[in-house]
């Protein structure tokens, strides 16, 4: 059974910072890409950030670019989110995601989500 976990969600002010993490586990999955993802309420579920499972390549949403920093290490199944000058438009739950080829930045192509980390940025 393949499980993505998150972790570390969270309320702070404009401009503060927060990590968030993912631990993946499962031997049947062998994951190629990793993303994250967010949706917030009333709106569709959209990419933030994406890796190939080597890390040597990432993604970045523009509303994210230059803030946010995805990381993570395959040999312990992390994938990690860097959150800097954060805004309150950041505010939604915020998932991890694999699939088994490549980085895609619609929702729709991973195959395994975990169950969402809710981030809130107070003005």
């Amino acid at each position: 059974q393949v499980q993505l976990v998150e972790s570390g969600g969270g309320l702070v002010q404009a401009g503060g910072s927060l990590r968030l993490s993912c631990v993946v586990s499962g031997r049947t999955f062998r994951p190629n890409a990793m993303g994250w993802f967010r949706q917030a309420p009333g709106k569709e579920r959209e990419f933030v950030a994406g890796a190939t499972w080597s890390f040597a390549s990432t993604y970045y949403a523009d509303s994210v670019k230059g803030r946010f920093t995805i990381s993570g290490d395959n040999t312990k199944s992390t994938l990690d989110l860097q959150m800097n000058s954060l805004k309150p438009e950041d505010t939604a739950v915020y998932y991890c995601a694999g699939r088994p080829y490549n980085v895609m930045l619609r929702a729709g192509a991973y195959n395994y989500w975990g169950q969402g980390t809710q981030v809130t940025v107070s003005s």
